[in-house]
């Protein structure tokens, strides 16, 4: 925090980005959540009390995005607040995950302003605004086949959980690579650091990986390539086996619900030859 300033109650912004904001009139909550301007990020499934944008600033030059939280049900707020273990904004479920990874070494997008307003115990509305992430591609939109990018993918997701968190969105689309072969971690809105079922995570997240690797550019020999590096193995033991049996079966349950839906199966596209 002691890079922020206070322009505005409950409204903090990046000290070398407050000039920038004031001369945008975007300074104060009301102001946030007025802006309409810059490109609306439509998803589906994205719950009515959530809105994302996309928009250019000059000075810095950069492309930020906002993420604006208006009447979140009692009930999201509530669970949120027990997976954290205390009481937060929506905002501040996303913004404090990823300040505590990005000290334990885990790339994450900057954050260059939040804010938040309460309504008695509940939240009435919060914002957090994050920097584009240089230089770096979407895993969903590119997947090297390469052996060295294969080890440092999953030498950074271990190295991940290893801090205890769980990201429970951990899709391709959810991480980002530079020139350099350095990873972020994106969209920590659900990451946690769960007191029990800890292992259930570390398999939702890992079966999540699975799930949206496409078949048609990652094989089955390239998976197994993955976990023998994420578990710093030459040999899957019997417990590492049953492990993956259990990821596999997430993967499963999850592609009977997008068939419901008739949403494409990523991992059952078309199976590439193995290198």
């Amino acid at each position: 925090m002691d890079n922020f300033v206070e322009l505005n109650p409950g409204f903090f912004v990046l000290k070398d980005f407050a000039q920038c904001f004031g001369k945008l009139n975007l300074a104060s909550i009301d102001k946030i959540f007025a802006f309409n301007k810059g490109e609306f990020l439509h998803k589906k499934n994205l719950a009515g009390f959530r809105e994302r944008i996309k928009f250019e600033i000059e000075n810095p030059k950069t492309t930020l995005y906002l993420k604006r939280y208006n009447n979140a049900p009692a009930k999201v707020q509530f669970k949120n607040w027990l997976n954290q273990r205390k009481r937060l904004s929506l905002a501040a479920c996303d913004m404090e995950p990823a300040e505590n990874l990005r000290k334990l070494g885990i790339n994450t997008p900057r954050t260059i302003a939040f804010g938040q307003e309460w309504n008695g115990l509940f939240e009435k509305r919060s914002f957090i605004i994050t920097e584009q992430i240089p230089d770096s591609f979407k895993l969903e939109d590119k997947l090297p086949r390469e052996k060295d990018f294969i080890k440092k993918l999953a030498i950074f997701i271990k190295k991940f959980h290893d801090t205890g968190f769980r990201h429970r969105d951990l899709y391709l689309c959810h991480i980002f690579c530079d020139p350099k072969t350095q990873f972020t971690l994106i969209d920590l809105a659900r990451a946690f650091k769960p007191l029990f079922f800890s292992k259930k995570y570390l398999i939702k997240d890992l079966a999540e990986l699975y799930y949206s690797a496409p078949g048609n550019k990652i094989s089955k020999a390239d998976k197994l390539r993955f976990f023998l590096f994420y578990l710093r193995k030459e040999k899957l033991s019997f417990s590492d086996r049953m492990m993956i049996r259990q990821i596999k079966a997430k993967a499963k349950r999850m592609a009977r619900h997008d068939k419901k839906h008739n949403r494409p199966v990523p991992y059952k596209m078309n199976p590439v030859r193995p290198l």
